[in-house]
């Protein structure tokens, strides 16, 4: 017979490793992600919970935005960015885990316009005509697309004939829905924002070759909290099951470089 007094540390060690280990394992990851990937990330996400104990919570906002937050000390696990100049300001400044980043994704730009404008644009070149008066943009100066943007059009000698008619706006889906409410009259956004209202309608796709190449890189913070469930995370990104979903979303292979 056991001895009386092994009974009791027996009998708890014993419920202690019949406990179901998700319960207590389960991490609440939290992605600072640019508002591109909102759609994806968040279908990905949804999938991914239901094999894994782990939570994900998101914050999307532009790319810059999210960038100020991070170096003000928002606490977050890992950034998703729309280019990389966000995320190189946050690795000089000590923000990252370098040797987690990594490029992930790719994206095309496409000239919008309402699907019922009666305005007609087959090209860069008529956003310079003067039947059009107001180009959404987001921030040319801050914005990840809007900087996009503004850097193809100088490419093409277009930029100051342009500017006076630029919108600036908050972010890419802001520039969307101004297009699409009639309050302006063109935008040029990501190809993967392009199909997410109805009343919109791809004018022109502006050719890779022909644009700064958008590149999507993503890393883990340096004050991450949940290191292990956000690492989880960034591996399942780069899988075959979440690339398929990236895809169907639009988002391509990275290019090479980030600036042709």
């Amino acid at each position: 017979m056991r001895p009386p007094s092994l009974v009791a540390p027996c009998l708890a060690l014993a419920l202690l490793t019949t406990l179901p280990l998700p319960v207590l394992l389960a991490e609440t990851v939290t992605v600072f992600a640019a508002g591109s990937l909102s759609d994806a990330l968040q279908t990905i996400a949804r999938s991914y919970e239901q094999h894994t104990p782990d939570r994900i919570t998101f914050s999307f906002a532009a790319s810059s935005t999210l960038a100020r937050q991070i170096e003000a000390g928002a606490p977050a696990d890992m950034f998703f960015s729309a280019d990389v100049t966000q995320m190189d300001n946050l690795q000089q400044g000590g923000h990252l885990l370098s040797a987690s980043r990594t490029n992930l994704l790719g994206n095309q730009l496409v000239i919008v316009t309402a699907a019922d404008a009666s305005t007609t644009i087959h090209g860069p070149e008529d956003l310079a005509r003067p039947d059009v008066t107001r180009i959404a943009l987001g921030d040319p100066q801050a914005v990840p697309i809007g900087v996009y943007a503004r850097r193809y059009l100088v490419s093409l000698a277009l930029w100051d004939r342009i500017a006076p008619k630029v919108v600036a706006m908050e972010n890419v889906r802001t520039a969307l829905a101004a297009v699409a409410a009639g309050n302006a009259d063109a935008s040029i956004v990501y190809k993967t924002d392009a199909t997410i209202l109805q009343n919109i309608r791809v004018a022109y796709a502006i050719p890779p070759d022909r644009a700064p190449a958008i590149l999507y890189p993503v890393a883990l913070l340096r004050d991450t909290t949940h290191r292990g469930a956000a690492q989880r995370f960034l591996d399942h990104l780069a899988t075959d099951h979440a690339q398929s979903i990236f895809r169907a979303f639009g988002f391509v292979a990275p290019a090479p470089q980030a600036v042709p």
